[in-house]
């Protein structure tokens, strides 16, 4: 049942692909059946045409999963299709090989939608892809250039947030985000440059990654200290964007606590 479910994929997939979407030139206006010729994604794929119509016809064995990823870009598939050809194949999708820098559009207009709350995301080498205008005003620093990076503000100081009480905490949660990083996008450069610097940096950063900590997202407490909002104890939540492997770390304060007075006073001078 899985190698059909697999093989209908397939068909219908790459009868849903024109020869030009993918950059292919060709004068037959008439082909008989839509979409691509098997040959020309076993080309695309980089394997044989006869492996790839025993796929297709669910006579194959059990693809690897460098054929699959291969597949995957020959088709064109979206995170969500990769992650799904995975499954009909009984294989958990790896990520990417690079840290994906970019957010999803709604992503970023969910940001817009929450006006009392500051609200980053950030990817999995901890910068800082998308925020909302209480965020920025909240954190300051660089948060408005588009460069920031949370791991080199905590270890070197880089246009470094108000930090308060957890911050030592919050080293350790980017330490053990980071190291999952590294065994994820061994060939990704900028995260290997980035590693470098911090180890080259911080003593506590070397420090903390000899320990090799482990943490997962969820829910924390932190205390800032805002130069005009003054100590303010803030509620953090992370939701995660598991196909970019970012997450979105939105900030709260309690109801009717001074903390949360001052956020609206913020928000009221971001807007």
């Amino acid at each position: 049942m899985a190698r059909q479910e697999l093989a209908r994929f397939l068909r219908d997939r790459r009868a849903g692909l024109h020869p030009h979407e993918i950059g292919l030139t060709t004068t037959d206006t008439a082909r008989r059946t839509p979409g691509l010729r098997r040959e020309e994604v076993a080309d695309l794929a980089h394997m044989s045409v006869d492996y790839y119509t025993r796929l297709e016809q669910a006579r194959g064995p059990r693809p690897s999963a460098r054929i699959l990823d291969a597949l995957a870009q020959a088709l064109r598939l979206t995170p969500a299709e990769r992650s799904h050809l995975f499954r009909l194949a009984g294989s958990s999708a790896p990520p990417g090989s690079h840290v994906v820098r970019r957010v999803r559009p709604h992503v970023a207009r969910m940001l817009e939608r929450l006006p009392q709350t500051a609200a980053i995301v950030t990817d999995a080498a901890y910068g800082v892809v998308a925020w909302n205008p209480l965020a920025q005003a909240l954190l300051g620093g660089d948060l408005a250039g588009g460069t920031t990076n949370l791991a080199r503000r905590r270890f070197l100081g880089q246009g470094r947030m108000h930090e308060g009480a957890g911050a030592e905490e919050f080293g350790h949660i980017v330490v053990a985000r980071l190291r999952r990083a590294a065994d994820r996008y061994p060939q990704d450069p900028q995260l290997t440059a980035l590693l470098a610097e911090l180890h080259a940096g911080s003593e506590e950063f070397r420090q903390i990654w000899q320990i090799r900590p482990v943490h997962a997202p969820g829910h924390r407490t932190k205390t800032i200290d805002h130069p005009e909002a003054g100590t303010l104890r803030l509620n953090c939540d992370v939701l995660l964007v598991p196909e970019e492997d970012q997450e979105v770390v939105l900030i709260t304060a309690d109801p009717g606590s001074p903390a949360s007075r001052a956020l609206h006073r913020l928000a009221r001078q971001a807007t």
